[in-house]
């Protein structure tokens, strides 16, 4: 029962959650339950206030870990971070539960509260400077298209606290205005300007593409946005000035440049999208043009113009849930200069507030005057934004997995009972590790689990006995031999020219070196391993000589 020299805050991990199992687990390993009572009390201890938090953001962590996050978690590790998104969605958790605290607390109650909530948002900020990654502005750029824009929006409602402005290597951003704060609305969109399927519903183009067998609603938007672009007399016309001629993603990539990444991730998926788009292309032109010339006009339906179209909606849309329930994939004028950070600002932004019937982006942690304002494009991998977006992040991405192709399903269970949640397997860089001891090694715990057992199914882990060592030793050289033949099949990279290299070359090259340096990492790492289990098996050898 709180008093009024004490009160408490409720943390649960909701059954509900999809991976309650694995997260339970984790939680335990570390000493609590899925329920959680933290008391708050009056002291004049001085660590008090550190020591609660330092409990409440252990425990906020794991709740907030998403599937990629629980599958590289070490059980083991004393550090504690897991990623800058699930950093910054714990530490905002735990403002939320404070503030609904302070909304129905006991008035001798209020001090210890405003307390915590301060220290949490010191916390925000300490690590939004520690993780930020400043852009130089470009000065001499024009941003009069962009400026014209963003007085279109305000003209019919929208609200903001940034400007355009040039970033280097990123291009157009959005910088604050004025110092922002934690659950500031740093951008305002009312939805009678985001642009989604309830704008072509009424028109001709509509009532022949919904004949479409199997048609889906991005296309048929997709199909609108091709002839919009031309469309002087257009709702969006300033929009549409502000897009570029060329997008510069992955499916714009030339043949040198896919020739350079043979032998990686991103080669299979760039040349899976543009077949299915080349296919989703060949399916519906010439037909619609030649049915419907006057709706399809040949010369706006080109193939060039459909990849323009989908890179548009690729790179710049964004899933919003509506008023009415629905989840549409819409473009948001003025909201798309927003560049994406690995540690972004803005972290949640895809629900429309029904009092208001806008779109409002709300900051995760603070953004300085002057200070590019940048959001989440989502967690994805460094292949898919290049592929989609056109770009390489910036920092270590934790995302930037390499994922395994290996059969389970011979090994799911022991004496009926299953020995794994995991149906995928991956690694990642070593570098992103807090535990290269034996049997960790900087590597996914899941996995070698997982080798563990598809070697020796009855051999305990973890134990430094003659036969556990024999089976990792095994387990690594597997494993080293993967990613070293995965490195000689990626081939040199020839860097002396790189300054030659266009656009699409220097991406590549970017990302076959990050490829290289994640196979290289779990070589050297798997190398390291060795020498330290024969290290031990030698000591194991040597004690039973000695008897």
């Amino acid at each position: 029962m709180d008093t009024d020299e004490e009160c408490s805050i409720f943390l649960q991990l909701s059954e509900n959650d999809p991976f309650f199992d694995e997260k339970k687990k984790l939680l335990r390993c570390k000493g609590f339950n899925p329920k959680e009572r933290i008391y708050l009390r009056c002291s004049s201890e001085p660590h008090w206030m550190n020591d609660t938090v330092k409990t409440l953001l252990q425990i906020a962590r794991i709740i907030q870990l998403n599937e990629l996050e629980l599958y590289f978690a070490e059980e083991d590790a004393s550090v504690e971070f897991y990623s800058s998104r699930n950093e910054l969605e714990a530490l905002n958790s735990i403002i939320l539960l404070t503030d609904k605290s302070l909304s129905s607390c006991q008035h001798s109650h209020t001090n210890m509260l405003q307390g915590l909530r301060q220290t949490i948002l010191d916390l925000i900020s300490d690590f939004g400077d520690q993780n930020n990654l400043k852009g130089v502005l470009e000065k001499y750029h024009s941003c009069e298209k962009e400026e014209h824009l963003i007085k279109w929006g305000k003209s019919h409602g929208a609200k903001t606290q940034l400007k355009i402005a040039y970033v280097e290597g990123a291009g157009r951003g959005m910088i604050a205005e004025k110092d922002l704060k934690v659950g500031d609305i740093a951008l305002e969109i009312p939805v009678s300007i985001i642009i989604s399927e309830e704008l072509v519903l009424e028109t001709d183009m509509y009532r022949v593409l919904k004949e479409v067998d199997g048609i889906s609603s991005e296309t048929i938007l997709l199909l609108w946005s091709m002839k919009e672009k031309y469309n002087c007399d257009s709702k969006f016309k300033c929009y549409f000035d502000t897009l570029p001629e060329k997008f510069n993603t992955g499916l714009s990539f030339g043949i040198e440049a896919i020739t350079m990444l043979d032998g990686t991730l991103l080669f299979e998926e760039i040349m899976q999208a543009r077949q299915h788009l080349h296919a989703q292309y060949d399916e519906l032109f010439p037909a619609l043009c030649n049915g419907f010339p006057d709706i399809f006009p040949p010369e706006l339906y080109t193939w060039e113009n459909f990849l323009w179209a989908c890179e548009l909606w690729y790179s710049n849309s964004m899933k919003i849930m509506f008023s009415d329930g629905e989840l549409r994939t819409c473009l948001i004028p003025v909201a798309g200069f927003l560049n994406h950070s690995l540690c972004p600002h803005i972290m949640h932004y895809g629900k429309v507030d029904p009092s208001t019937n806008s779109l409002k982006f709300c900051l995760s942690r603070p953004c300085r005057s002057g200070e590019e304002c940048c959001l989440s494009y989502g967690n994805f991998s460094s292949s898919h934004f290049i592929t989609f977006y056109g770009f390489l992040p910036r920092g270590d991405n934790p995302y930037d997995v390499i994922p395994l192709d290996i059969d389970s399903s011979d090994i799911d269970s022991i004496e009926d009972k299953p020995v794994s949640n995991w149906a995928v397997h991956m690694v990642r860089g070593t570098w992103l590790s807090n535990n290269h001891s034996i049997f960790y090694y900087g590597l996914p715990s899941p996995l070698l689990n997982h080798l563990r057992r598809s070697r020796s199914p009855l051999l305990q882990t973890k134990t430094v006995l003659q036969g556990n060592l024999e089976n990792e030793l095994e387990v690594l050289g597997d494993l080293k031999d993967i990613f070293d033949d995965m490195m000689d099949n990626m081939g040199d990279i020839d860097l002396d020219d790189r300054e030659n290299y266009s656009w699409d070359e220097k991406l590549a090259v970017d990302f076959k070196n990050l490829q290289r340096r994640i196979a290289h990492s779990i070589s050297i790492s798997c190398q390291t391993g060795v020498s330290m289990l024969k290290n031990e098996l030698r000591k194991c050898l040597a004690e039973d000589i000695l008897g």
